[in-house]
């Protein structure tokens, strides 16, 4: 089966690939802008999330997989490729494996090391909320009760972009829920030992993100030689929605 995206704008294939929980419209606002200077961006939802199939198996591997075979079907050669978070993660994996497909890669704040386990409450959230109809009658009554347990309010509203209309009165999540919580111990998994990419590579991070530290550099530089580690500032881990001015400005610069 071929993954869900939306194709803005024309020209050199610029793939997107988001982090776990989100899905290719995260992006539209900045896909716009690189489409005004000559790129056709592909917003990919993975598996399990957006509008993808959903499927019970759930890896980097797969999802390497997954975007090998849309790459094939949209007949996309060399493509620049970004990836946010847990997309990160499928895009090193995805330029390791297949090096000759990729002419510019971008990883926006994740590493290449096995991240700790820490979604538990969001997940526990999404669950009690899905198995509630009361508060899935309307998307006030989903955020008030996911405000139980996450008080940050970015973080809900990135979380019920997942919500969609079944039918009247009724809304349902779009994501795998089950897929991704039986498979949860996959996402934090590090990039293979020993993996190497010797092209062009951008790591952007948040300055206010932890995910990439400075004992994190050197595992980066081993495995991706050309890389070039930059930091956002006033941003956190979604640093291309907290600043998205200096986001767009150094892809652009990259590219």
């Amino acid at each position: 089966m071929i993954v869900h995206s939306n194709i803005i704008g024309e020209g050199k294939p610029l793939v997107i690939l988001h982090g776990f929980l989100g899905m290719g419209d995260n992006w539209k606002t900045l896909a716009k802008q690189f489409a005004i200077d000559g790129y056709q961006v592909h917003l990919v939802d993975q598996r399990n999330h957006g509008r993808s199939f959903h499927s019970g198996t759930f890896s980097y591997e797969v999802l390497v997989e997954d975007l090998k075979l849309y790459c094939e079907e949209n007949e996309l050669d060399k493509i620049h490729l970004l990836g946010h978070s847990m997309g990160g993660k499928t895009a090193m994996l995805f330029a390791v494996t297949y090096p000759a497909m990729v002419d510019k890669l971008i990883i926006a704040d994740i590493g290449v090391k096995e991240y700790p386990q820490h979604h538990q409450t969001i997940l526990e959230g999404l669950t009690a909320l899905s198995n509630n109809s009361e508060a899935m009658s309307s998307r006030s009554g989903a955020d008030e009760f996911l405000a139980n347990y996450i008080s940050d309010l970015g973080t809900r509203m990135f979380l019920l972009k997942n919500l969609y209309w079944v039918e009247k009165g009724v809304l349902g999540l779009r994501m795998n829920l089950a897929a991704l919580i039986q498979n949860i111990e996959e996402i934090g998994k590090p990039l293979p030992l020993g993996a190497t990419y010797s092209d062009a590579t951008l790591f952007l991070r948040g300055d206010k993100s932890n995910y990439i530290l400075e004992e994190d550099k050197n595992g980066i530089y081993n495995a991706f030689a050309k890389a070039q580690i930059k930091t956002i500032s006033n941003a956190g881990h979604w640093l291309h929605a907290e600043n998205p001015k200096d986001f767009y400005k150094e892809v652009i610069n990259f590219l």
